[in-house]
């Protein structure tokens, strides 16, 4: 390279895995030396067969599990320390399988909770939720319970809880996976368009190979477990992208090469 000529930017590592294994109490394997690195800016996401380990991996990045033996490193931290434990944690959050909203308060109080916990001043907080809930289109319903909202209005609501601290790195346990179609396609459409709006940092949990192609720039596949990382497909695709890239040759022929990897960790024949 010519002197005079820029140095291409590399963006940081936010996620590391170095040999990272889990072994439960009764002897159970779950992960098997998962070596992974997830850039900022990236939409990475983990697919494979049920059981292989995929949100047993999220928990740990999340620190709400330790490796057994390996370590996980969230970066701006202390990169010296990649042991359980031994980095803190950069400004990250969680969205669950399920929305775990607290079923006596409304969507305003639900969203507020980790404000709450966080001790945020009164008028400060109020400001953050009215931003989530607009991010997600629920500005309207902060005054409604829980009960009174449809499936995919309720993981709108989990959405904007996670958002409203404005972190750097969203873990999301398959979000989508108990709706509709129709509904999981929307919301498939408006994380992406989050994600590139916020320019978060998104490691994603599905078992849909439809939704890993459209969602992500890289896509991890994982074996039967014990979980390793089988391989990776770049989704070298645009944003924003439509309904138009579900129905072309370059999502199909995509979607094939990420079943043909799957099929192979899982043993079954293509």
């Amino acid at each position: 390279m010519n002197a005079t000529e820029p140095v291409p930017s590399v963006p940081p590592v936010a996620v590391e895995l170095r040999a990272a294994t889990k072994t439960y109490a009764n002897g159970l394997r779950a992960l098997d030396s998962i070596d992974l690195q997830v850039v900022s800016g990236e939409f990475a996401t983990l697919l494979g067969p049920s059981g292989c380990g995929k949100s047993t991996l999220l928990r740990m990045v999340a620190r709400l599990s330790s490796p057994t033996s390996g370590g996980v490193a969230l970066w701006p931290a202390q990169r010296d320390a990649v042991t359980p434990g031994a980095s803190a944690p950069q400004h990250l959050a969680y969205v669950f399988q399920a929305p775990t909203l607290m079923p006596w308060a409304s969507v305003e109080r639900n969203v507020s909770l980790p404000l709450m916990l966080a001790r945020y001043d009164a008028e400060q907080a109020a400001v953050r939720v009215r931003t989530a809930l607009a991010l997600v289109g629920l500005d309207e319903f902060r005054t409604l319970y829980p009960r009174q909202l449809s499936g995919g209005m309720q993981m709108r609501v989990s959405i904007a809880r996670a958002l409203v601290t404005d972190p750097s790195l969203l873990l999301m346990d398959e979000p989508f996976g108990a709706l509709d179609e129709i509904t999981r396609a929307r919301l498939d459409q408006e994380i992406r368009d989050l994600w590139a709006r916020r320019s978060l940092t998104v490691l994603f949990v599905t078992h849909s190979i439809h939704e890993a192609v459209f969602l992500s720039t890289r896509v991890l596949v994982m074996s039967a477990r014990p979980g390793r990382i089988l391989g990776e497909i770049a989704i070298d695709e645009p944003h924003p992208r439509t309904d138009a890239f579900r129905l072309s040759e370059r999502f199909a022929a995509l979607c094939h090469r990420v079943s043909t990897l799957l099929q192979h960790g899982s043993g079954a024949q293509p």
